[in-house]
């Protein structure tokens, strides 16, 4: 009679185990190094989001079209211009142009992938300064949710300003690698080479260099003021080997940045570049006020920090002191400095909160690192791998789909008013509104003349103000359209309403075209 073996058998457990080990005592052949934790995977997942997100974020109308068009100026002309060559109004003033980096990265970009290549890089800029500042704050901190509240109040902050491509965002992504280095916990020679070969770059990508110059000398001159304060000798920084290194770190930083095709005299050009009189009346250039969403995020970040600070065991800095207070003033004083504040408010919101956490919960300051192993690698590498493979750009190279331009490009940007004037091409000047003065040089008509565009700062002062009494409706604004033969006009429906009504009542001109974006006239007999 056969023998059956069944689950109870004490022969056929044993086999049974012998076949199916414990999962537990299975081992992770990864090596260590390419281990990853389970924090790793939940930050590669919220930064993977955020970066899809931004891949698929419709591109804005203003600035990034100028700035693609000087790219491709250069690009053709096979050099860098003297003075301004798109503006007809501003020919003969001399032209700097310190993103001259920046705009042919990005004129390659859509060179070779169209709108889906600066969605692309634009989402890689962005991700990169978080990625970046997420890696600091959890290092400092070992806490991963106050990492994440800081990423968000950095976001939250720096909303409006990264809302638009352009190359300030490179010149970001420069700020952050710096304070990176400079938060370390302990001194690396690395930084001796890592920074000037940074400040050469920065120089070219983008004019905001300086900004960076102030953090290192914020930096040096805390320390400095740390050391005078623990010692209470005033010569006691110049034996701090630490003081010396960042004074001699800045001095190289700013050597370096000689290295730009204009050398010193780009120093004087971004330096005097804030108090252009044309700046004033553009919103970014403005003092912060409260009706603004960007004053209202920065109001409550620094409730936060107020209430970090007044909460915090952690011993205050001269350096976080400097930096918070020098750059939020220059934040109040001019709307666009937010974009500085708001990363090193982060990063100290989340190194203060932290130690909070740290402090109440009776814990070291530093937690013990979270375990890795090879099943986190794959679920970091699954995400990353999610995140690019559903951008538009992925869609392009994988699959050969195109994304029509319209769903790229934001809702304001005036395509139907453009596209009517390259089919009629205008007679002489155009007027054009500010706003629409970058996609009219990028996609306009062969040799647009057009009468303003982004770059207000190399508009003569007097055109600059003809060009406001005509939008605001000064006195005799239809006697400046005719002074400068102005033949065309195009106007934003957005902000442009009440002179869109005066054009409409007014015999000289007819409606060329209308949709919901811009309107176009046309002068009935052309100068």
């Amino acid at each position: 009679m056969a023998t059956v073996l069944t689950d109870h058998d004490p022969q056929n457990a044993e086999q049974n185990n012998d076949r199916l080990p414990d999962a537990s005592d299975l081992e992770d052949k990864l090596p260590e190094s390419l281990r990853a934790s389970r924090v790793l995977a939940g930050f590669a997942t919220i930064l993977g989001a955020g970066f899809l997100y931004l891949s698929c974020c419709r591109l804005w109308h203003t600035d990034l079209w100028g700035h693609l068009a000087y790219g491709r100026h250069m690009w053709n002309a096979g050099g860098l211009p003297s003075t301004e060559p798109l503006m007809p109004l501003s020919q003969g003033v001399a032209f700097l142009d310190t993103a001259w980096l920046s705009q042919l990265i990005g004129f390659g970009a859509f060179e070779m992938y169209g709108t889906e290549g600066i969605q692309f890089l634009y989402a890689v800029t962005i991700t990169l300064a978080a990625t970046l500042l997420v890696w600091r704050c959890y290092q400092r901190t070992g806490n991963a949710v106050v990492t994440i509240g800081g990423l968000l109040l950095f976001a939250l902050v720096n909303r409006f300003q990264l809302q638009i491509v352009r190359p300030q965002l490179a010149g970001l992504d420069c700020f952050v690698i710096l304070l990176v280095l400079l938060t370390a916990r302990s001194w690396s020679t690395v930084n001796w080479v890592a920074v000037p070969l940074l400040f050469a770059a920065w120089a070219n990508l983008h004019g905001s260099f300086p900004v960076g110059l102030g953090l290192l000398a914020c930096f040096a001159v805390g320390r400095a003021i740390d050391i005078v304060r623990r010692t209470r000798k005033v010569a006691a920084p110049l034996y701090d080997r630490q003081t010396i290194r960042l004074l001699l770190l800045t001095q190289l930083a700013a050597a370096a940045c000689l290295l730009n095709p204009y050398g010193i005299e780009l120093y004087a050009n971004v330096l005097s570049f804030g108090a252009h009189e044309n700046l004033a009346d553009l919103v970014e250039w403005q003092p912060l006020n409260l009706h603004m969403s960007q004053a209202q995020a920065m109001l409550v970040a620094t409730i936060v920090l107020i209430f970090a600070y007044r909460l915090s065991p952690r011993r205050v800095s001269a350096t976080e002191v400097l930096l918070l207070v020098g750059l939020g003033v220059s934040a109040m004083w001019t709307s666009r400095m937010i974009l500085w504040w708001a990363p090193v408010a982060a990063y100290y919101v989340a190194i203060h909160c932290g130690a909070i956490w740290n402090h109440w919960r009776g814990t070291a300051a530093t937690a013990e690192p979270a375990p890795r192993s090879g099943k986190w690698s794959v679920v970091t590498l699954g995400v990353i791998w999610i995140a690019f493979g559903y951008t538009p750009l992925a869609s392009q190279i994988l699959h050969g789909r195109d994304r029509e331009f319209d769903k790229s490009v934001s809702e304001y940007t005036p395509i139907g008013a453009v596209e009517y004037l390259r089919k009629n091409p205008p007679q002489g000047l155009v007027f054009n509104t500010y706003e629409f003065g970058d996609y009219l040089l990028w996609n306009g008509p062969d040799n647009v003349q057009v009468f303003t565009a982004s770059h207000a700062h190399l508009i003569p002062a007097q055109v600059w103000r003809d060009y406001m009494d005509v939008i605001t409706l000064g006195s005799g604004w239809e006697d400046t359209l005719d002074e400068y033969g102005a033949n065309t006009v195009i106007l934003d429906q957005r902000y442009r309403k009440r002179l869109i009504s005066r054009m409409k009542r007014n015999d000289a001109w007819r409606l060329g075209f209308e949709d919901v974006r811009a309107a176009v006239f046309i002068r009935n007999d052309p100068i």
